[in-house]
């Protein structure tokens, strides 16, 4: 009787197990593309490369020459789907071919690790074959800090007799004054503000951590809030917090064409960011004395040392400021 031979399966077979793993794990979507980008990628370049079409037999020498490849290749240069550049059209973009940062590389490294780790789960491997490739180390650069004279000219340049700017405007405060990352901010429901205990309820649904939880607001930004949402219900029917001027949810990518258009037209010489919004809240929490545990939850981080890794630069310059304070020799009775 002939020897059956066993099936090898292929990248693309052990990749779709391993999404339908992560659906059923109720990882974000976010998350989830994320995955999936590395590792189409990754099993491209085993393709073409070295003519390897299985995860099951790559070494740890091939995973670091992969590495290697991504850190020297230029950005968008090297897609997993050809015909999306015919779309996308990623050579109009600013930084195209531009170096890629180690933070993407050790991106791309964690994803795949992750992968690996699955494989072993299921006794593809009996230990992870990558446990000896290591993150490289870069070099941290201070979070940018925006000034409060560029913030006013923001706020000031806006046109608030307009329904989109106004909009904007109340967006723009909402930022500072809570911390929340701009795509839960766009999909708020009026609901979930809670005007009179001056808290915002951000569900499960629209937060990155995948957690429920609070975030609070000024007496101000209160004050703010009752008007926008009167306004808005006089001339649009939506569940929303804050729409379009058709009255649809109000997508990230058009606000942040939005700001930029802004920083132009208050003539300031660099572009403000939504993220960087929300690490001046993080940043001036801290330096006004906050304590980093209730950031960390304010901020909607999986762990207080991810906002220490985060913020570590400020948290310095708070032990720099309070070892001023408390230097025994500055203090010492002459």
């Amino acid at each position: 009787m002939a020897k059956l031979t066993k099936k090898v399966r292929n990248f693309d077979e052990y990749i779709e197990d391993f999404m339908i793993n992560c659906v059923n794990k109720d990882l974000s979507p976010k998350t989830m593309k994320s995955y999936e980008s590395s590792l189409k990628l990754f099993s491209k370049y085993l393709e073409e490369e070295h003519n390897i079409f299985t995860p099951t037999v790559v070494t740890a020498k091939i995973f670091k020459e992969y590495l290697e490849f991504t850190k020297t290749k230029g950005k968008y240069s090297y897609v997993a789907n050809g015909n999306s550049t015919v779309c996308n059209n990623p050579t109009a973009r600013n930084d195209f071919g531009k170096q890629v940062s180690m933070w993407t590389v050790n991106n791309y490294l964690r994803n795949i690790k992750v992968f690996y780790s699955y494989l072993v789960d299921c006794k593809v491997f009996k230990v992870h074959p990558f446990d000896v490739v290591k993150p490289f180390k870069h070099s941290r650069k201070p979070k940018s800090e925006i000034k409060d004279v560029d913030f006013n000219k923001i706020i000031k340049c806006l046109d608030l007799t307009r329904f989109s700017e106004y909009r904007d405007y109340i967006i723009i405060q909402l930022l500072l004054d809570t911390g929340m990352r701009i795509g839960e901010t766009l999909n708020l429901k009026t609901e979930n503000v809670l005007v009179d205990k001056k808290a915002i309820f951000i569900p499960v649904e629209i937060c990155k951590g995948r957690k429920d939880r609070y975030v609070f607001f000024s007496t101000t930004m209160q004050i703010m809030l009752r008007r926008w949402i009167d306004y808005k219900e006089r001339y649009f029917d939506t569940e929303y917090l804050v729409v379009t001027t058709r009255g649809s949810n109000f997508a990230v990518s058009n606000f942040e064409k939005n700001l930029k258009s802004y920083c132009v037209r208050a003539k300031i010489d660099e572009n403000i960011t939504c993220h960087q919004i929300r690490n001046i809240f993080a940043m001036r929490f801290l330096l006004s004395g906050g304590d980093i545990f209730i950031l960390s939850k304010i901020l909607g981080h999986s762990s207080v040392t991810v906002t220490e890794q985060a913020y570590l630069d400020v948290t310095n310059e708070d032990i720099q400021k309070s070892y001023y304070k408390y230097s025994p020799l500055e203090n010492m009775k002459k």
